[in-house]
């Protein structure tokens, strides 16, 4: 066996080790909250060894940076998904339903995941907070690209403040989120979209 051989076993070992402790800890702390969750509780779900964590993370905020890397993967490919194509206001209907949906099989508990670390750890982690900015400036985006096919194929007027219109359906949203987070009750999050949607629409053409 040559030694480019062994490096490459170990460096695959070592990958899957350290997928395995920021799945166990993005479950925990989706759930839990990052407050909430120790190191010990990954390392329990996670079945490493606390040599093992500490070989791929110096400290928790490492760990917690991590899962919100791998969340911020998660929930901007989705949105990719959803928004890719959407032109029309029945697409972004269509994108609403699916959102509220999808958080009604957990009864709103658990609310965005970006949004609950974007509360948990902007104030003390600066590294964190500019990684969830830049994942909220992504989502935006998406939304503002979709909201501009609408004002390109003649779905809204040509002064709709495109930029806006993205930026409060997008604060519709995790406000949304939020409510039935404490609600545990998508209603409050449905309304929430469903207002910013129809401000949209009343850039309709007359």
């Amino acid at each position: 066996m040559t030694a480019e051989t062994t490096t490459t076993r170990l460096t695959a070992r070592g990958a899957v080790t350290r997928e395995r402790i920021v799945a166990a800890a993005a479950d925990l702390m989706y759930v839990r909250g990052v407050g909430q969750t120790t190191l010990d509780d990954v390392l329990e779900a996670s079945g490493v060894s606390k040599s093992q964590l500490y070989r791929h993370f110096a400290n928790k905020d490492e760990v917690v940076r991590a899962v919100i890397e791998r969340m911020g993967q998660h929930v901007i490919q989705r949105e990719q998904n959803n928004l890719g194509r959407v032109s029309t206001m029945a697409g972004l209907r269509r994108w609403r339903d699916v959102l509220v949906q999808n958080n009604a099989l957990r009864h709103g508990a658990y609310g965005c995941a970006l949004g609950s670390f974007a509360s948990e750890v902007a104030d003390h982690d600066d590294v964190a907070r500019e990684m969830l900015s830049a994942l909220f400036a992504e989502w935006r985006d998406l939304l503002e690209a979709a909201v501009r096919r609408l004002q390109e194929n003649g779905s809204l007027r040509s002064d709709a403040p495109v930029d806006e219109l993205a930026i409060g359906l997008l604060a519709a949203l995790q406000g949304g989120y939020l409510l039935a987070q404490t609600a545990r009750d998508v209603a409050p999050m449905a309304t929430s979209i469903d207002m910013a949607l129809t401000h949209i629409e009343s850039y309709s053409p007359s």
